[in-house]
């Protein structure tokens, strides 16, 4: 056992939450493990809290210089610093005494310790929701509401209700087993943790590395000696031992029937699904025999078949997808009350919707060809791959705490990961993904008004955020210097490139240009690991010219967040403010906000903005969720802006991808003697992930990032300094630096082509 510490209070600087900036004075108490804040020591006495964060859960890490003290709750990233070094000094002592007691006490009596710290009562901001009870009346409800949708009639039937709460119910204990897990995984990489003379807090004689409840590793830089009153081990060490070997086997049968009944419930939520779709189906039926005629009368019409499926598709989309959407965060998440009957879901229903065929998606095996006919070159091709060559692999037996711990506040840029974390994509192809819904701004070409020109674009910022909502699990590989990316997209009618410019910071630029507009942006990726989540904070300007108009609009983007990195399910959000600014006119302004929740919360996902003119008068309000579609106006007679187009069969077992992500590495045989041997497409390590053959990507990988390091060492050496092929930099009237084409890449693909042309240095 470890003695109950002693209750800990004062004042400390705390980071503000986005979208504020600076820090502020708060006073904490720190009580059993659990550090709670608020204005003042009277507003602590009235109950009335600004948060409360579980110590014993959370990823602790310190630096001394700074004094500042950062903890990961999976869910929210807590910045404290203290001005006075002794003050500084008690709170690090007092709060791994907590850490410590907390730990124990969550490891005997997991239940009690949660309930008793989170009440279902608790009105305070808790970033450990309670997983242990559901209340049955509001799964009730929130499941029949999403039952109901598409399928009125099994909604109607009574009989249904018991198995929509044994899902419930079952979802419940696989939450609750997942804590218990974390709580057992936190002693077990206690004792699998090697001693970091710079990195670990040192351990006094009473905290020998054998107790089975010593604090979990506190990743910090030279912290002050520590000694809580910590009772010694009576047993001898041989007992220990066996004691922690019987706690790693627990620790792994845990796992395994987490797994087992996380995959059970999976296949019940499917098969949910199904039933739903067939009685949607049914009901559908009396209307086959117009839908032949009217099939018929359009074929006569001379209008192609595949045509008539991708309206039918388009139109089947305008009405299901925000259900699709809300219904799987259902039924990941049925212990939530709020995501399946959200705020928002009555406006989708009652809104009009306004997807043209513009506006919808042209991914779903839709082609428009250029009016030119023949754009850089390339002759149209309408036929895409559809699926990739083999699923993702299993990543389970990963141990992601292993090479993480020593970069918990770092930028994990410089990290080498194992090859079954990536997806067979990389940044410079993300970068073309944001142009998936590039429509949007094809009709921005043709739309007069300022102000609706506007909207478009504001829905054009939020698509590119769509394609990372089943993209948690995996991360693209970086690029290397000099490595470049080339997509012609005849059915869209754009035709981009881009380059990574700068290794270290790593700077990726890209271009792309249309009839309609031209769009470039360079972003430098900083990404930081805090213990449990990971903060990916682009820096750069976003640029978008309209030649019809003289419009030249730039903005920012935002923060992204992965969480539950080392345990649970991982979910991704997006926070943070765009400012949408024409820098050619100044008659209007748009501003969004993708507000930060948590994954229990109704807000998680969404959007809010405004457009206004110049006066500050706002014209437009908008209104959504980054991951379900735009709307414009107030509801219920808001119009809706933008929807993302349907996921591909089995999305979930290919990385997430959708359909033109699927599309982005396709290497065709016609491609292969015009790309420049630079191009992403030629990177063995990524393709050999894409067929599935995890051992060659895994070496090729290695050798890969081997010869980077080679050349920088010999570039250094001999004072060489690589320039970019295609871009340049330039300083803008703002005095920043940006990476511009410099527009090469066509006029050399045409004459001589890059087959032709002596390759420079050779990356892989």
């Amino acid at each position: 056992n470890v003695q109950r510490p002693d209750k800990h209070e004062g004042f400390m600087l705390k980071k503000r939450k986005w979208p504020l900036k600076g820090w502020h004075k708060r006073f904490f108490v720190l009580d059993n493990g659990i550090l709670k804040y608020s204005k003042s020591p009277i507003d602590i006495q009235k109950g009335k809290l600004h948060g409360s964060i579980d110590v014993g859960l959370s990823v602790m890490s310190i630096k001394k210089r700074a004094r500042r003290i950062d903890l990961d709750t999976e869910e929210h990233i807590y910045h404290l610093k203290v001005k006075s070094q002794d003050i500084f000094d008690a709170w690090v002592s007092k709060l791994r005494h907590h850490r410590l007691y907390r730990q124990n006490e969550i490891v005997r009596s997991p239940r009690e310790a949660t309930m008793r710290t989170f009440p279902p009562s608790a009105a305070m901001e808790s970033p450990q929701p309670a997983p242990a009870v559901v209340n049955e009346a509001k799964v009730r409800s929130c499941l029949h509401f999403n039952t109901t949708i598409g399928a009125k009639k099994v909604a109607g039937n009574s009989e249904k209700i018991p198995h929509c709460i044994k899902l419930a119910r079952c979802q419940s204990n696989l939450t609750e087993l997942s804590r218990l897990l974390q709580s057992l995984e936190i002693l077990q990489r206690t004792q699998s943790a090697p001693n970091f003379t710079d990195m670990q807090v040192p351990l006094s004689a009473s905290m020998s590395p054998v107790r089975l409840h010593s604090s979990n590793p506190n990743l910090c830089a030279e912290l002050v000696d520590f000694q809580p009153p910590v009772s010694r081990l009576t047993d001898s060490v041989e007992c220990a031992s066996d004691y922690i070997k019987l706690q790693e086997e627990f620790c792994t049968i845990a796992q395994k029937v987490h797994s087992l009944l996380k995959s059970a419930f999976n296949t019940v939520a499917i098969e949910k699904e199904k039933i739903k779709q067939i009685l949607s189906d049914q009901e559908q039926s009396d209307q086959s025999a117009q839908i032949n005629s009217l099939r018929k009368s359009l074929s006569q019409m001379g209008i192609p078949l595949t045509q008539q499926a991708s309206n039918e598709s388009r139109l089947s989309m305008s009405e299901s997808v925000s259900e699709f959407f809300d219904a799987q965060e259902v039924l990941l998440s049925a212990s939530s009350s709020e995501n399946e009957g959200s705020d928002d879901e009555s406006y989708v229903s009652d809104v009009s919707d306004n997807i043209s065929e513009d506006n919808a998606s042209v991914t779903d095996n839709v082609s428009r060809q250029m009016a030119n006919g023949d754009f850089a070159g390339c002759a149209f091709r309408n036929g895409r791959r559809i699926c990739l060559p083999a699923p993702c692999p299993d990543t389970s037996n990963i141990n992601l705490w292993n090479i993480l711990r020593n970069n918990i506040g770092k930028d994990l840029s410089k990290v080498s990961m194992p090859v079954e974390l990536n997806e067979p994509l990389n940044t410079l192809q993300r970068m073309c993904e944001e142009l998936e819904y590039s429509e949007l701004l094809d009709k921005a070409a043709e739309t007069e008004d300022p102000f609706e020109r506007m909207v478009l674009v504001a829905a054009f910022a939020v698509s590119g955020y769509s394609s990372t909502y089943y993209r948690a699990g995996s991360k693209p590989f970086n690029p290397l210097l000099g490595e470049t990316y080339e997509c012609i997209r005849e059915d869209k009618g754009f035709c981009f490139f881009s380059e990574q410019v700068s290794h270290h910071p790593p700077i990726s630029a890209c271009h792309c240009e249309s009839k309609n507009f031209t769009f470039w942006q360079d972003v430098r990726w900083k990404n930081k690991f805090w213990g449990k989540s990971m903060e990916i904070l682009p820096i750069g300007t976003v640029n978008l010219m309209i030649p019809r108009f003289g419009d030249h609009y730039e903005w920012n983007k935002v923060t992204t967040c992965v969480h539950n990195i080392l345990s649970g399910r991982r979910w991704i959000e997006h926070y943070g403010e765009i400012t949408i600014r024409n820098t050619k006119s100044s008659a209007c302004l748009c501003k969004l906000t993708f507000v930060k929740g948590n994954y229990w919360s109704s807000n998680v996902n969404e959007v809010q903005g405004f457009v206004m003119d110049q006066e500050g008068k706002v014209i437009h309000r908008l209104f959504g969720k980054w991951h379900e579609g735009l709307y414009c106006g107030v509801p219920p007679s808001a119009k809706c802006v933008w929807r993302p187009g349907s996921m591909p069969t089995d999305y979930e077992l290919y990385y997430g991808f959708t359909r033109f992500a699927i599309e982005l590495n396709e290497l065709c045989p016609e491609l292969k003697d015009v790309l420049p041997r630079t191009d992403a497409r030629f990177r063995r390590d990524q393709r050999h992930l894409e067929e599935g053959n995890l051992e060659m990507a895994s070496s090729e990988k290695q050798r890969i990032e081997d010869m980077q390091r080679a050349r920088r060492k010999w570039n250094e050496e001999n004072n060489i300094k690589l320039e970019p092929r295609f871009f340049k930099k330039v300083v803008d009237a703002n005095h920043r630096e940006r990476w511009v084409s410099n527009n090469t890449y066509w006029e050399l693909r045409k004459n001589p082509g890059f087959i032709n042309m002596e390759t420079t240095v050779s990356l892989w």
